[in-house]
């Protein structure tokens, strides 16, 4: 149920073993650079409803998802050239891009405006996942930066645990750049002087 992998230098082994029980539908709880995460794979049908419902979330708010690099983003996402400029400049790190969704993202996975919040977090493990993977992860924060804490709290709805170290919790700055117009949704761990 947990399993601990090293934060500087993942080993292969064991994200291969995550990446299995999410190519089956499974939800595991990871370390990102902002907070432990709980997700699960994007095109998953079976892992989204179980997300939806562990989160008790609406489907009418998707949650924002994980890539491993800007050329990824530009699958899931509308991405101009200011878009692209102001990602490769803050990422990776502690932010969540809103941007304009493209057909290759699910529709359970689009606002009613059809955007997407993406991240690509400073975190190895999570990268790792996502490359082997070779597909987005679902991030929805867990609220708990422990992860024996986790485990208690939301088994036997996970079925991995990654313990990847101590973390200090913050959410993500949110930025919105549709229409090439910035808009800080939400300030947080991100440093955002530089969009006034």
């Amino acid at each position: 149920m947990i399993v601990t992998i090293n934060s500087e230098n993942p080993q292969q082994r064991l994200i291969n073993r995550v990446c299995e029980v999410l190519d089956n539908g499974g939800l595991i709880a990871y370390p990102t650079d902002t907070f432990y995460g709980i997700g699960c794979d994007l095109f998953n049908k079976k892992g989204i409803q179980r997300i939806y419902k562990l989160k008790n979330r609406p489907l009418s708010k998707p949650f924002s998802f994980i890539c491993d690099s800007l050329k990824e983003i530009s699958r899931y996402a509308q991405v101009s050239n200011y878009a692209y400029k102001t990602m490769k400049r803050l990422l990776p790190g502690p932010y969540t891009f809103v941007l304009e969704g493209t057909k290759m993202v699910p529709k359970i996975m689009l606002t009613k405006r059809k955007t997407v919040g993406i991240r690509v977090p400073d975190n190895k493990i999570c990268l790792a996942i996502v490359t082997t993977l070779g597909r987005p992860i679902i991030s929805t924060s867990a609220g708990l930066d422990d992860p024996y804490e986790i485990k208690e709290s939301f088994s036997p709805n996970l079925d991995i645990v990654i313990d990847g170290g101590g973390l200090y919790p913050s959410p993500s700055s949110v930025i919105s750049l549709i229409g090439d117009v910035p808009e800080i949704i939400r300030a947080g761990k991100g440093d955002v002087s530089s969009f006034f």
